[in-house]
């Protein structure tokens, strides 16, 4: 009986989207999770301000769910879309949410600015990914 290796079936590239933006919703999530821990947090949101964006108006609000929106979207987008489309809207989806997360996490705590580099570099992968998608010949 000789050894044996373990199967290593590829992936198609759009689970290995789908599966990253998954992980950078989590993280977000448990990020603004760990944020309600820090002191005076809960008050803030109870006097109906978000942080450096003032109140909590309607259009703030809107603002930030379009936001959150679209990378949790990007879950479903990746195995719904056609191959171009589906390509491209992981590259700008992933290189609007690195600005973001680059400018909100100037001055942050250390554990945000922590998920911060985590989702980054799981949105570099979904770039990377997204710009080496297979091609086949015609």
């Amino acid at each position: 009986m000789g050894a044996k290796t373990l199967d290593d079936a590829r992936v198609p590239i759009r689970f290995r989207l789908s599966a990253l933006w998954a992980s950078v919703m989590f993280c977000f999530i448990y990020a603004d999770f760990f944020g309600l821990f820090m002191p005076g947090r809960i008050m803030t949101m109870n006097a109906g301000k978000i942080g450096p964006l003032g109140a909590a108006t309607p259009p703030i609000l809107l603002a930030v769910s379009v936001m959150m929106a679209i990378p949790s979207t990007m879950v479903a987008l990746s195995l719904l879309l056609s191959p171009a489309l589906c390509r491209w809207a992981n590259i700008v989806v992933a290189l609007l949410n690195i600005a973001i997360m680059v400018l909100t996490s100037l001055g942050a705590p250390p554990f945000y600015v922590f998920f911060a580099a985590v989702e980054i570099a799981m949105m570099l992968a979904i770039i990377f990914h997204a710009a080496k998608w297979p091609r086949v010949a015609i």
